[in-house]
């Protein structure tokens, strides 16, 4: 593919207007054509602010009349299994947002038809490309940390305000609350810095989500898998404390390491050691830096001269959290995989 990739966007919501425009439009490569949403006038400003040339209110006027190669799914989360499907079905690639769908049906629905069609499905896991989680990775790759025995993991934010939730917070358009909107990473970042154990047996417990279109405001669960592997997970959208906290600690047979604040620690001469490198977190916004390192990966991939993500990975990562829904119902039971 030596011509630029010609990119359509569905959805004008906030994470494109701050996360994949200002990247896209600074990325070699890849001209956005075109920009889909509901919301024509929407789509049309942020066209015009993004010198975008084209904009659609329906996802099959899009595909029908756009010479595309590729399209980013940013819709809430309930859209975004039939606009993968859509965009698959036209024979287009595919870079959707998280969560892939909203059920591990649903993720095992998309991945026969991506494989079906012969094209590039990529979920777009931001936080797998911070320099911090890079780094770590690589630790846990070569084997210096030795077996990995257990990771911990919390986000935990304060959006007091319903309006900072929108659709987030109706179950039929989110899918749940916290747990697939923070967990999701979470768990995502757990397991693929473990090498993917095979999950056994979820337990969890929910707050808030009264109601039959309410969604869950905190929760926490624990995965066991097999190896003695576990992985716990803490999250919220009601933090009463200082600031955002967003971490992960990863406990090894040989080490020890942490991701926000990174360290790496291995026992030298006796004495625990951080042996993380200086200075390896670079100046860019980790933020920006993530979706940057994203776009360039999807973009290698398509040209042949990188390897994609084994998408089966979110097919079982959905029935965990499928698990997760189904362990709070029943008071925090064992549910079993």
């Amino acid at each position: 593919m030596s011509e630029a990739l010609k990119l359509g966007i569905i959805g004008a919501g906030a994470i494109t207007q701050v996360a994949h425009l200002p990247v896209l439009r600074k990325l070699k490569g890849v001209e956005v054509v075109a920009i889909c949403d509901t919301d024509l006038p929407k789509a049309r400003a942020l066209a015009t602010r993004f010198q975008v040339r084209d904009a659609f209110s329906d996802i099959e006027e899009l595909l029908e009349f756009e010479q595309l190669d590729a399209v980013a799914i940013c819709t809430p989360n309930h859209l975004h299994e039939p606009h993968a499907l859509a965009a698959l079905t036209a024979g287009v690639h595919v870079l959707v947002e998280r969560p892939l769908s909203l059920t591990g049906a649903g993720a095992q629905r998309i991945l026969k038809q991506a494989e079906k069609r012969d094209r590039i499905l990529m979920v777009g896991l931001n936080q797998r490309y911070r320099s911090d989680v890079q780094l770590v990775r690589s630790f846990v790759q070569s084997g210096e940390l030795g077996k990995i025995e257990s990771i911990r993991g919390s986000w935990h934010v304060f959006r007091p305000k319903r309006n900072q939730l929108g659709w987030r917070q109706r179950r039929d358009e989110s899918g749940g609350g916290a747990i697939l909107d923070l967990g999701h990473v979470i768990l995502d970042l757990g397991f693929w810095l473990s090498n993917n154990p095979k999950p056994i047996r979820v337990s969890a417990v929910l707050q808030g989500g009264e109601g039959a279109r309410g969604v869950e405001h905190s929760g926490s669960a624990m995965v066991i898998c097999e190896g003695g592997f576990s992985l716990f997970v803490d999250v919220t959208w009601h933090h009463v404390g200082e600031g955002e906290r967003f971490g992960l600690g990863l406990r090894a047979s040989k080490g020890s390491a942490g991701i926000n604040p990174l360290n790496v620690w291995k026992e030298l001469n006796g004495v625990p050691t951080d042996v993380a490198p200086t200075g390896a977190i670079g100046r860019e916004n980790t933020f920006t830096a993530s979706y940057r390192a994203e776009w360039a990966h999807f973009l290698a991939v398509l040209r042949g001269e990188a390897k994609g993500f084994d998408n089966q990975e979110q097919v079982t990562l959905h029935r965990v959290i499928d698990a997760i829904y189904k362990s709070a119902a029943s008071d925090g039971k064992d549910v079993e995989l």
